[in-house]
């Protein structure tokens, strides 16, 4: 089964992207369901139909779905955020407040991507296709199993042993509640749930779609959303380049900007070479229904196949003797931007603001860091025979 992200900076027209590949792909005789994991949820509205939480079909073999993010959210977290709601209780703080504090900042777009997990295991479909958040919060999204299961796998198994043994103790000397075993098992659920999501989107037949608009600071978000991604070990498969101007202006004002657009069409080419930029033309009115839509989608992709899996492998580890080289695809990064660190059984990758924790393959676990470079969009790690150093740490330099 094949699944599409959409996701660019809030108003470049993606959720019109995700519907419309939609609708393209159910007249190519796909079996597609789109559905929108951002809390301020639009695709009805580009279908001109209303919001369904579960699957609604819009078109001959086309389903759209919102979310309904707090039922996912109530689900899931309820058992957690009745345990914080005692801690603050307990420390005086007003309920009403208390109940505000407790629900996590994005949890109920991060949840939501629970559903796409059922939905790809149900076997209905051909094609998923997601409208996700602005790329900041996508980011943000993506980035969390990983991080969540470093956090499970290291840590929460000591905190809960302490925690049972010492639960009176404990309790006496903070003053609030520990936690019981019910909040232990559900943190553990939504582990589980979230590890399924994670192992879903960066399998091979996932991939995200970058749509941007020809301005120099939408492109400047899409080129560090690509190195981003990849970082974390997401495939991108395409940009889209919406709302083109016509080559042909009536006047100089309107040429000044067609010669703009074309100059920093000409930087998105170069950006993300060689991936397909679609380019999609700046419509006389928004696109909205079906036939709408699917012509959109039509005139954007032209002959090509938007819907073909992506070849390549994000990682890669390969051995000559004692030599085992590992290979990160980080396209458009700076070397100069890229750090490493070694601790025991992780390498840390830094890119700007963002960092992963790989766990290593078991075949570089035994082995040290002989040295890094950034060359040809990828982070090139190199590692030899042990010296007995447990721990490094360096820039990646070629």
């Amino acid at each position: 089964m094949r699944i599409i992200l959409f996701t660019g900076k809030g108003g470049v027209g993606k959720t019109t992207a995700a519907a419309g590949t939609a609708v393209l792909a159910g007249r190519n005789g796909l079996k597609t369901l789109v559905m929108s994991t951002d809390a301020a949820h639009s695709l009805a509205d580009a279908f001109g139909v209303e919001p369904g939480a579960e699957p609604v079909e819009v078109d001959s073999q086309v389903w759209m779905q919102q979310v309904d993010a707090q039922r996912r959210f109530e689900a899931s977290w309820t058992t957690v955020q009745g345990y914080l709601r005692t801690v603050l209780d307990a420390s005086g703080v007003d309920p009403i407040a208390a109940e505000e504090l407790t629900v996590l900042p994005g949890a109920e777009e991060v949840l939501a991507l629970l559903e796409l997990r059922d939905q790809a295991a149900s076997g209905r479909w051909d094609l998923v296709i997601v409208d996700c958040a602005p790329t900041a919060e996508t980011l943000r999204l993506l980035a969390l199993p990983e991080a969540l299961a470093w956090y499970m796998d290291r840590v929460f198994p000591t905190e809960r042993r302490v925690v049972n043994a010492l639960r009176p103790l404990l309790a006496k000397a903070a003053g609030v509640p520990m936690p019981r075993d019910d909040v232990f098992d559900a943190i553990e659920r939504l582990h589980a749930d979230l590890g399924d999501v994670h192992d879903l989107l960066v399998g091979p037949g996932c991939s995200v779609r970058l749509v941007l608009t020809p301005e120099a600071v939408v492109l400047a978000e899409a080129r560090r959303a690509f190195t981003t991604l990849s970082l974390y070990g997401y495939r991108v498969d395409g940009v889209l380049a919406n709302r083109v101007f016509p080559d042909a202006a009536a006047d100089d004002w309107r040429q000044g900007w067609v010669d703009a657009q074309q100059s920093l069409l000409a930087e998105v080419d170069r950006s993300f070479a060689p991936l397909p930029v679609w380019q999609g033309a700046y419509c006389a009115a928004e696109p909205v229904g079906v036939d709408a839509l699917g012509g959109f989608a039509a005139d954007i992709y032209g002959p090509s196949d938007p819907f073909a899996v992506p070849e390549g492998e994000p990682m890669v580890v390969t051995r000559d003797g004692d030599r085992v080289d590992l290979s990160l695809a980080l396209p458009l990064a700076d070397t100069g931007n890229v750090q490493l660190a070694r601790h025991g059984n992780d390498l840390v990758v830094t890119v700007g603001a963002y960092r992963r924790v790989l766990a290593l393959p078991a075949v570089l676990t035994r082995l040290d860091v002989r040295g890094a470079r950034v060359a040809g969009g990828r982070l090139e790690v190199r590692f030899g025979a042990t010296s007995g150093s447990a721990s490094s740490e360096r820039g990646a330099h070629g």
